[in-house]
Parts: C-alpha cells; structure tokens; sequence
C-alpha cells in the first residue's frame, strides 16, 4: 500500500509521516500542489532521514538529490518532460519514476521507464468530492497488455474493498482520502494493514 500525502499543509504532518513508517508504510508520495520549495524544505526537515528512501517527490524535483530521495512521480501532464527532467536531476543516483493515468489505454501505452502507474479513479474519490469514475475501471484491467509496469489502484481505496482490487489485477493500492479524512491517521492505516 502506498499512501499519498494530503494537499494541504496539516499540523503535526511530519510526525504523523514518521508514526506512518514506524508502522510498516513502504511509501509515501509527497504531493502537495502549489506547495512553494521552502514549506516542502521544512517538511522534509522534519521527516526522519531514515524514511527519505520511501519517499516520492511530486514537485520540486530539484530537492531530490540534496535529501537523498531517488523516487519522482509524474503527473500526466508533466510526463512530456520526461527527458527534460531526467536531464535536471543528472545520472548521479538511480532514479525510481512513477506516473498517474486515468484509463487502461493510457497505461497500456506507458514506456518502461516507469516502475509503477497510477490509474484513477477507480471508484468515487473521497479527497475530491465529484470525482468518479468515467468507466468500470475494475472491468477494463482485462484489457491490460503492459505488465512492464506495476498497475497501482487509486480512488476511492479503503480497506473493505483492497481485496477485489487485488484480485481484479492491481499490483497495489494507494490511499489517500481515506487516511488523511478519517480523524486518525495512524488508526486508519493499521486496520487497512491488518485487513490484509
């Protein structure tokens, strides 16, 4: 399970982020639109550097290599600067890229430069309220022909329906509504985990 941070800034996020990890996360995606270099500095800052290897910038590529993160996602509509990125952030560490799509064509099409992808949503988002499936995302996996690529579920994910995901072809889920909004955090993420 990955899980992707709330947009916002929330108070006590870094420790929550470290409680997270102390309790099994593999990995966090840092997104945070509009976030200016500074506030995203001061959260790194406060995430124990033992965790920096977990974590997955989504903007400010350029901090990547100053705090030894390895992992970028692109956005769907930053991916046509791949190469220009590639080339920003220098061949002097191995990069780990990930990427979001929002049908199965689009991930179909995926090079293999990205590890995993996002597809989304998958059912009703609980982060964006209005933000629903176009298709039966679960009915169009059969049609998947990139298996280069982990497929990663987003959307509307909560522990009562990881197991038919799992079962319907993704390679994982990513959380990020039904962490961030349940009240508590940390409680949430241990009933996903012990739902297994």
């Amino acid at each position: 399970m990955i899980v992707i941070t709330n947009p916002g800034i929330l108070t006590d996020e870094a420790h929550i982020i470290n409680r997270l990890f102390e309790e099994g996360l593999q990995l966090l995606h840092i997104r945070k639109p509009g976030i200016d270099i500074y506030n995203l500095k001061s959260l790194l800052r406060l995430i124990h550097e033992e965790y920096y290897d977990r974590l997955v910038l989504h903007q400010h590529y350029n901090l990547a290599g100053q705090y030894g993160i390895n992992r970028i996602h692109f956005t769907e509509s930053n991916r046509p600067d791949f190469d220009k990125t590639l080339k920003m952030l220098g061949n002097d560490q191995e990069w780990i890229f990930s990427t979001s799509t929002h049908s199965i064509e689009d991930f179909n099409r995926l090079s293999h430069r990205y590890e995993y992808a996002f597809l989304s949503p998958v059912y009703n988002s609980i982060s964006k309220p209005g933000y629903a499936p176009d298709t039966d995302i679960i009915e169009s996996t059969k049609r998947r022909s990139n298996f280069n690529t982990k497929l990663i579920a987003l959307g509307g994910i909560s522990y009562k329906n990881n197991k038919q995901i799992l079962e319907a072809g993704f390679d994982g889920v990513a959380v990020l509504g039904n962490i961030w909004n349940s009240g508590d955090p940390i409680c949430e993420f241990k009933t996903f985990n012990d739902e297994k």
